[in-house]
């Protein structure tokens, strides 16, 4: 006959196979799922200052303030697969010295059973909103962007993107308050 440790290493690695199992058909059941939807993104105050970059040098670069509106619903995003939402609302624009700028302004989570539709009026940026010279002054095409990442159960951990963005423009002239 087989020994008790024979056993509970058999009981063992059965239920080791079983759950791995599991875990595959919990990835494979939401692997092609459409994580994307609608965010209206809006600026409403938009200002530049060109200040001095105490971290690095003492040289002057820009830095923009701004305050924004977004309105989106993820309540269609969360599913069994899904624990929570790592949102971040990023500033993307083109320089003379980068050809591609990205800068992440505002993040959030959001837990599953949390209210996921979010309608926020005037919020400031969570993050500074720096250039490292000076291209944020009369930029006509800085666009907001806002995206997730899922982090699930199972499985990869997709980032996805909204399907509305927001372009504006920064002032010609620095701001001389804030």
């Amino acid at each position: 006959m087989h020994t008790v440790l024979t056993r509970g290493n058999a009981t063992v690695a059965y239920s080791l196979s079983v759950l791995a199992c599991l875990t595959f058909c919990c990835f494979a059941s939401t692997v092609f799922q459409n994580y994307r939807t609608d965010a209206k993104i809006n600026t409403v105050r938009v200002l530049v200052k060109n200040v001095p970059d105490y971290g690095a040098s003492r040289e002057k670069h820009d830095l923009g303030f701004l305050t924004f509106d977004l309105e989106t619903n993820l309540t269609d995003v969360f599913n069994w697969n899904v624990k929570q939402l790592f949102l971040f609302l990023t500033a993307e624009y083109e320089t003379t010295s980068n050809q591609l700028n990205q800068v992440v302004l505002w993040d959030k989570i959001i837990l599953r059973g949390q209210n996921a539709v979010l309608d926020f009026k005037n919020m400031n940026t969570k993050y500074y909103f720096w250039d490292d010279g000076n291209g944020l002054k009369d930029n006509k095409n800085v666009t907001l962007i806002l995206s997730w990442n899922i982090i699930p159960n199972a499985g990869l951990l997709p980032t996805v993107q909204a399907l509305g963005i927001h372009r504006f423009k920064f002032p010609a002239e620095y701001s001389s308050s804030i």
